[in-house]
């Protein structure tokens, strides 16, 4: 009985030895890592936007009441010129009103004779030539509402309607001009003094690889929206060959010059897992900090930096796996890799 309770005191006694010596292992362990100094760097400010080109104007061709068509003259596809006539409608209330016009005009012309020899009122006479005229402006609307022509200079893209056809509830045709073109931008507000009515971009799209074409902004919108910070420019894309058509993605550069910027190496960077958060392990002392960083655009190897760090702080660049906050860490190699 002796002898067993003797090997269970060994036992406990081994067991608590080795505890206690990965306790201290433990409580030792030290982090070796390689670390790099923050610096400002001269950063170029071109910055590609994308969206969908659109057409420079849109024109809905129909009637303001609903009326059965005499005749389209356009297909899909048809280029039209301004002011060409693309869609005839019913005609009956235009030639009754074009009738009453004639005889008023014919009225008018007896009582102007009348009242030039003094035979009829000025009253009257005053009376025949208001009605005349709202005869003619009468006309002038029915005229438009009968006759449409095309606005613009463009092609007809959607056919709505055929001959013979009553046209309610949408555009009889659609006609859009594609020569020029335009793309929407949403620019940071931090370059809103800097962007005017004629500066240059370049624009690409993903179906001409090797192709860039020139614009230009034609118009910036006055006002910043407050969600996103941004504001609207509109380009003007020349494109005399209607290669570029309404619909198609598009990148668009803008090249603001250069800014001094404080840039982090991307191996420091540290993506917080199920958020878009970032951060980086900020060296103090032998003890590092798991800082988040607010960053802007990746250029290359680099990160720009809007808030968090600062330079000449030190970040650590490789060893951050592992890392935990405020863990004491051992620098194997300091590093400066914060080239463009």
């Amino acid at each position: 009985m002796k002898k067993i309770t003797l090997m269970l005191l060994l036992v406990t006694l081994l067991v608590a030895a080795c505890t206690g010596d990965e306790s201290g292992e433990t409580a030792q362990k030290e982090y070796q890592v390689k670390v790099a100094t923050i610096e400002r760097a001269i950063v170029r400010q071109d910055f590609e936007f994308t969206g969908n080109i659109e057409p420079m104007y849109k024109n809905n061709i129909s009637s303001s009441a609903a009326q059965r068509i005499e005749k389209v003259y356009a297909e899909v596809g048809t280029r039209v010129k301004r002011g060409q006539l693309l869609v005839e409608m019913e005609n009956i209330n235009y030639a009754s009103a074009r009738i009453q016009l004639e005889n008023l005009k014919l009225d008018l012309s007896r009582i102007e004779a009348l009242y030039r020899a003094g035979g009829v009122a000025e009253q009257q006479y005053d009376q025949i030539k208001t009605q005349v005229k709202i005869s003619e402006e009468s006309l002038a609307n029915l005229a438009k509402n009968t006759r449409l022509l095309s606005p613009i200079d463009g092609i007809v893209v959607q056919k709505n309607f055929d001959s013979g056809d009553l046209a309610t509830g949408m555009p009889i045709l659609v006609v859009m001009q594609m020569q020029p073109v335009k793309i929407l931008i949403n620019i940071s507000e931090e370059y809103f003094p800097q962007v005017k009515s004629g500066t240059p971009v370049e624009v690409s799209l993903d179906i001409y690889p090797e192709k860039r074409f020139k614009g230009s902004v034609m118009l910036v919108h006055p006002v910043v929206d407050p969600n996103t910070r941004t504001f609207v420019a509109e380009v003007r894309i020349n494109n005399p060959a209607l290669e570029i058509r309404p619909g198609m993605f598009a990148r668009a550069r803008v090249d603001f010059g250069t800014k001094e910027r404080v840039v982090v190496p991307d191996r420091a960077v540290v993506k917080q897992s199920g958020t878009n958060d970032k951060y980086v392990y900020v060296l103090d002392g032998d003890v590092v900090h798991f800082t988040k960083v607010e960053l802007g655009r990746r250029i290359g190897p680099i990160y720009e930096v809007f808030s968090g760090i600062e330079a000449g702080d030190k970040v650590v660049i490789a060893g951050n796996s592992s890392l935990k906050d405020k863990a004491t860490v051992k620098v194997v190699e300091s590093a400066l890799d914060l080239t463009l």
